[in-house]
Parts: C-alpha cells; structure tokens; sequence
C-alpha cells in the first residue's frame, strides 16, 4: 500500500487517481500507523515552504517520516519534493526535512535569461544526468521525455542527488535521490503517461 501524507497542503485527489489507475492500493492518511504499515510513502504539496512545513510540522509527522524513509520509498512531489531539503529561502529562510542535501532558492534570480516567465509551468524534457539512467525510478521511461512543472523556487547545491535536470536557460532540478527518498520537482500525476509509468517505477521499488 501506497500511503499519500495528508497535511492539508496539495491536490491529493488527482495523485490518489492515477495511482489507483494503475491498480495500486493507496490510501490518503495523516495517521502515523497507516505510514507505518505502508510498502511507500508520497509527499505532495504546493503553495509556500514555510506554511507547508508549519503545517506538516503540527500533525505530529515529521519524526515517524523521516524513520519512515529510512528503510522504504519515500517520493516527494513538487513543494514535497522541496521539503525533503535542509532548507528553503522562500520569502524567509525555513528549515526543511534535512533528507536531502540542499536548499531551495528563488528561481528568478539564477535565470540566465530574464525574459523567461516565473512561476516556470509547462512541460520540459527530462534530461537524466549521465550515469544515472539506471536508477529504477526510469524502469518504464527514457532520456527525453516530457514532464510538467509548475514551481517558482528549485532546489540547488544537489548535484550528488540529482537524477534529472529540465532546461529552462538553466538546469533545473527536477528529480533527486538520496538512499530511499526520492524528489520530483514535476508532478508526474500530471505528466500524462510518463508520469503513471514513473509511478508504477516508484511503486515497484
């Protein structure tokens, strides 16, 4: 079973759709012994870092999380993925998870063309760092293929972690790694059939 953290932040119903289109058990639950049972756990979110992890913070999660991670499949989705990090700089400084080495950082000032519109949404082929293409994450995906973001902040300083870059005038972070815990920047439950063929990788870890 699949469980999906439910903290108040993030479009749980479309996640818990696709997964179950792939026929996989998943349960939505902020109940520390439903995580517990679980084979994987998903965090998703979005909307700002601080409040998220306020929020995450006051369900009493956070240490049964990162025990969690410790010896299954974690997977962070797009602000859940940034939450893994050790800390953000989104309108403050906040500490995150510490999972990831890392931060998390305005994706306005690293734009090497300014021209280009932040919030960064749309899709962008997945370019998986060289060496990397054998981690099972990309089981059922190749090199290339198309995801969807929707981010204002990536996450750099994470170069030993990341699986996959986007280009958008600079690398953008879109995957990392870091032992059982796993990141996408994208939302692979938005990402039409590459994105259920990631989650089918992620839940046969």
């Amino acid at each position: 079973m699949i469980a999906i953290v439910d903290y108040g932040v993030g479009n749980l119903f479309s996640l818990a759709s696709s997964l179950k289109s792939l026929g996989i058990e998943t349960e939505v639950t902020r109940d520390a012994d439903r995580l517990r049972a679980a084979s994987h756990i998903i965090l998703p979110g979005v909307g700002a870092f601080g409040d998220a992890m306020q929020k995450l913070t006051d369900t009493g999660l956070v240490p049964v999380i990162k025990a969690e991670a410790a010896q299954k499949p974690l997977l962070g989705i797009c602000l859940g993925m940034q939450l893994l990090f050790e800390e953000s700089y989104e309108y403050g400084r906040h500490a995150g998870l510490g999972l990831v080495p890392g931060k998390v950082c305005p994706l306005a000032d690293d734009l090497a063309d300014p021209a280009l519109k932040v919030p960064h949404i749309g899709w962008n082929a997945m370019d998986i760092v060289p060496g990397r293409e054998d981690d099972p994450l990309f089981r059922y995906v190749k090199n290339g293929e198309y995801v969807y973001y929707v981010h204002s902040f990536y996450a750099k300083d994470c170069a030993a972690s990341t699986l996959v870059t986007s280009e958008y005038s600079i690398p953008v972070t879109g995957a990392v790694r870091s032992g059982h815990v796993y990141g996408t920047q994208f939302h692979p439950e938005k990402s039409g059939d590459t994105g259920l063929r990631l989650l089918r990788a992620f839940a046969e870890l």
